[in-house]
């Protein structure tokens, strides 16, 4: 009998023995093609050898020391190579050990900046709903992901609010361009703010490429341009969180480089570490340093594991196994080719409603009509069953449902590892392919 308290009680899953580059192999000797990095995680495969050596070299001449008494050297490295590539006007990094805890750190600078400048009122923040930010209370009260935040909802801060997604394949209006439904939803975020009041919001969070609610959504032409606009305009700091879609997933290291801006705040995870070493980071501007360092000079928050040295001698790694093996122009190739394949093999299939993404960042959503876009009964469970007969397949995609509304739809995630062999996306899609018609098997039943 196993004392693990695992995600799902009435799960019995394998015990992983092995990974080996783009697979995992079980202690029954099953191999699993990974497309999914686990959740958009493991980047460089499962065999990352610098950057496991990086972090055994690290153990051995220290292994932690709390940064209430020391800095170190992969901290401060990792730091200066982070800020070198940052967003213009990023100049500090925060470093924590996942994703929850970056945005977390985010959402409190976000509130302490304008405390020690004087506007305490400033106290809202705005996100949009169909995203995700994390799953302690903070972000998840930030986050619009209505099943995560359901039970939960009683303990959830009313300072949070929410505006529509970006999704222009589901909600663009007929004769509506991209462009036109960007602005349209971008200035929902200035209707928010005004009906606020402009004094009370203190930031705006969104992911540019909206990631496991909603399917490898990124945004339209204009639309985080728009968005950049009304932030300035009122003072809003701007909180762009690539935890999954960030780190070179999408084919550039800070996903907001696509889409030609730059935030006040950005958070960071997932592939930061490539699955080796639990870490992840919030990055500001300068100005919002310079706002603390010359007021209170202490940043009222903080976590244990704070810039880990050897978490962070692994990340460093890890951005320099990108660097030197140009993985970022790969990962935009090899995207290009996994998305027309897709669209090869599922673009016609009657079940198929859209494939989206960008760079090894790609969604599937499922819908049950498409012609009208609706999406299948919630019901059926449609993408979990996609995953369970892929995974019986030797294949591992990440799944999930509510995709329209938090309820209804169904989508697959797929997020290889950077080193992604052009075989493996036919191995991809001849393992999903049997697997989308085993699941939709019960749809057609119904």
């Amino acid at each position: 009998m196993s004392h693990v308290f695992p995600r799902h009680t009435k799960a019995v899953l394998p015990t992983v023995a092995a990974g080996d580059g783009c697979y995992l192999t079980d202690t029954a000797g099953k191999r699993y093609l990974d497309a999914c990095g686990g959740a958009a995680v493991s980047c460089l495969g499962h065999t990352p050898r610098p950057v496991i050596d990086a972090v055994k070299s690290q153990l051995d001449r220290v292994a932690y020391a709390h940064t209430s008494f020391f800095t170190s050297e992969p901290a401060e490295e990792l730091a200066d190579h982070l800020i070198a590539r940052a967003p213009e006007g990023i100049g500090r990094v925060y470093f924590v050990s996942g994703g929850s805890e970056a945005t977390e750190s985010a959402i409190k600078l976000a509130r302490q900046f304008f405390t020690e400048q004087g506007e305490g009122a400033r106290r809202h923040v705005i996100a949009r709903w169909q995203s995700y930010h994390g799953n302690t209370l903070g972000a998840l009260a930030a986050g619009g992901n209505r099943w995560r935040r359901a039970q939960f909802q009683p303990l959830l801060t009313g300072a949070m609010h929410h505006i529509a997604p970006c999704h222009y394949w589901r909600w663009g209006e007929p004769g509506e361009s991209p462009e036109a439904y960007g602005l349209r939803v971008a200035d929902e975020l200035e209707a928010k703010i005004l009906e606020l009041g402009p004094e009370t919001v203190a930031a705006f969070i969104a992911e540019p490429v909206v990631g496991a609610t909603m399917g490898a959504v990124p945004a339209v032409p204009g639309y985080f341009k728009r968005i950049r606009e009304i932030c300035d305009r009122y003072g809003v700091l701007l909180i762009l969180d690539e935890v999954m879609c960030g780190m070179g997933r999408t084919g550039y290291l800070f996903a907001c480089e696509a889409d030609g801006i730059s935030p006040d705040i950005v958070c960071i995870a997932k592939g930061l570490g490539a699955g080796v070493q639990p870490i992840g980071a919030m990055l500001c501007s300068d100005e919002i340093y310079r706002r603390i360092e010359e007021g209170s000079g202490f940043f009222q928050h903080g976590h244990t594991y704070l810039g880990h040295p050897a978490a962070c001698a692994g990340s460093l790694a890890v951005m320099r196994e990108i660097e030197q093996n140009d993985l970022l122009a790969r990962v935009r190739q090899t995207g290009d080719k996994l998305q027309a394949a897709l669209e090869a093999a599922f673009g016609q299939h009657w079940a198929v409603g859209d494939i989206r993404g960008r760079g090894l960042f790609r969604g599937i959503e499922l819908v049950a009509d498409k012609e009208t876009k609706a999406p299948f009964d919630s019901g059926l469970g449609i993408a979990a069953k996609i995953k369970k007969a892929a995974f019986a397949n030797g294949l591992m995609v990440y799944p999930m449902g509510g995709t329209v509304d938090g309820q209804n739809g169904d989508h697959i995630l797929i997020a290889p590892p950077f080193i992604l062999e052009e075989a493996q996306i036919a191995e991809i899609i001849d393992k999903l392919g049997p697997a989308m018609e085993s699941a939709l098997a019960s749809a057609r039943a119904a």
